[in-house]
């Protein structure tokens, strides 16, 4: 058993194609400089024609590999992957992203739901797998393609990326000291079976879903602990647009400086299982050791799961190049039309 447990490794990616917010409120007659000023967003991924869920957690998975010399992926013992777009209703993701990675056969793979936390909940049994001795390492992804119907104001924000988190009791990087899950029965966010795009109501999704679930989580954990804002030189919180992970932070008594390095939404949108963790990844790549990550996200429906790492010297070992930021700048922007065609807007 591992008295330990925390991340060995971590890989990112998100798709080079960008659509501006200018460019879909000219479709819909909207204000789009109103839109940028109440969202905190200019631009949004979207996935190429061939890329997806698995995709992504493919590419994200294979530099988390990739990062350090001599991990075999054999070795790993789990995998799972958290994401609200599965490509397949019925037909796992998780055995797709082991057959490319090379894995082996003798792991346990399953697939997670829970809107935007579905990955940060693959991490958190990754690490009781991890820790009780059932396996060496634990691979936990949060991936997705997410989905705004059209006109909807979802669809200046739904985005696509993701990230890997390699969990394990040796080599850690970034030591997990503890979790902390706050859950509701809150009705914010929806899709039903057979549906393609989901519903929010909206006056559900601020203070009764987001904000109460990620300060409760956010609050209960650091009771538990004895911390402070003040102990951590980084927070990240899940990311629906630019506003909310700002004033929430303010609220809990983070600064903007420990959310800046993290927060991606303004230039990559909101890509839902991707998002909190697509901040951890961007944190990690400037972290250095001694210094503590504080990570909250939420999902809707709702849930959020909250974290407090401390970086080591093992975080040198590893190659943290590409770094996020660098893959996030390299871009390629389309019109509405290519936007629809790559999102397979138009049924046929």
């Amino acid at each position: 058993m591992s008295e330990k447990v925390g991340i060995i490794s971590y890989g990112a990616y998100v798709p080079k194609y960008r659509i501006k917010v200018e460019e879909i409120a000219k479709v819909w007659g909207d204000d789009a400089e109103s839109i940028k000023k109440g969202l905190n967003i200019f631009q949004k991924s979207v996935p190429d024609m061939d890329e997806d869920t698995v995709t992504i957690a493919v590419e994200a998975a294979r530099l988390a590999l990739k990062r350090r010399d001599n991990l075999d992926p054999r070795d790993i013992g789990a995998i799972y992957v958290g994401s609200e777009s599965h490509p397949y209703i019925v037909k796992p993701s998780g055995t797709i992203i082991a057959a490319a990675i090379n894995a082996g056969n003798t792991l346990t793979v399953s697939d997670f739901e829970f809107a935007c936390k579905a990955g940060t909940a693959a991490i958190q049994v990754c690490m009781g797998l991890v820790k009780s001795g059932m396996i060496k390492f634990g691979l936990a992804i949060g991936a997705d393609v997410s989905q705004g119907a059209p006109g909807d104001a979802l669809e200046y924000t739904a985005a696509a990326g993701g990230a890997a988190f390699i969990i394990g009791g040796e080599n850690i990087i970034t030591e997990i000291e503890d979790t902390f899950s706050f859950t509701s029965d809150t009705p914010d966010f929806w899709r039903r079976e057979g549906q393609d795009y989901p519903r929010h109501g909206g006056r559900f999704t601020g203070e009764p879903a987001y904000f109460r679930h990620i300060i409760s989580a956010s609050k209960g954990l650091m009771e538990k602990m004895g911390t402070e804002p003040k102990d951590y030189d980084y927070a990240v919180f899940h990311q629906p647009n630019g506003k909310f992970p700002v004033r929430v932070a303010k609220i809990l008594g983070f600064t903007k400086e420990q959310i800046e390095p993290g927060l991606l939404v303004p230039w990559i949108g909101n890509t839902y299982s991707g998002s909190s963790m697509l901040g951890l990844a961007a944190t990690l790549d400037v972290a250095k050791p001694g210094e503590r990550i504080f990570l909250t996200s939420f999902g809707s429906g709702a849930g959020s799961d909250a974290f407090s790492m401390i970086v080591t010297d093992e975080i040198e070992s590893i190659e943290r190049n590409p770094k996020l930021r660098d893959m996030i700048e390299n871009v390629r922007y389309v019109d509405y039309g290519i936007y629809t065609k790559h999102k397979r807007k138009l049924k046929v």
